[in-house]
């Protein structure tokens, strides 16, 4: 909860309210390694905080798992769509590793934005961060090479690299395992 609380406050100046209604709004939870926190036709009931650990959000296209998300700790995540709705979803979301997290319900999801002016804000920068993330990812498919698109995501997420599947990695950069092996054998010193 601390580290959720030092993010926000990174970002904006929060009352000791406002960290007691966190507090009071979010729970903390240890999650085993390869745990199914949402599976695809089921509805979005949390937005998460990672403290620690690794998790995939991935969409299985034809029998074909397809990683769309890897996600490192201090970072959120959620299937945006379902949860903001309360629609079934599209994806699936699993810890790699054993993680902490914080979840946020719907229902005190909802009392933080309608109690709080810090919430608002909070939700609107990640979402445009997460937003902005998205659309460079499509122009680096659009863009860069294979090799090139594994060399920024080593760059920008080295404990990623460090700690996710080679399986998951390619599959999150778009090529097969045995093409980012190829990769990774050329670029070893």
């Amino acid at each position: 909860m601390e580290n959720l609380i030092n993010y926000i406050q990174s970002r904006i100046t929060l009352t000791q309210h406002e960290i007691n209604l966190i507090k009071k709004h979010c729970v903390s939870e240890e999650i085993p390694a390869q745990t199914k926190l949402l599976k695809a036709g089921n509805v979005e009931r949390y937005i998460y905080f990672l403290d620690t650990g690794f998790v995939k959000g991935y969409q299985n296209v034809d029998g074909k798992i397809v990683v769309q998300h890897l996600v490192g700790e201090y970072d959120f995540f959620t299937s945006l769509d379902s949860f903001m709705s309360e629609t079934p979803s599209l994806d699936y979301y699993e810890t790699i590793t054993d993680c902490n997290l914080v979840k946020i319900s719907k229902p005190d999801f909802d009392i933080l934005h309608k109690e709080t002016k810090f919430w608002a804000i909070i939700v609107k920068e990640v979402t445009n961060e997460h937003l902005s993330c998205k659309l460079e990812r499509v122009k680096d498919f659009q863009i860069l090479t294979a090799k090139e698109r594994y060399l920024k995501f080593v760059n920008q997420y080295p404990k990623l690299a460090l700690n996710v599947s080679i399986d998951n990695i390619a599959s999150f950069l778009g090529m097969e395992p045995q093409s980012l092996s190829r990769i990774r054998k050329q670029i070893v010193i």
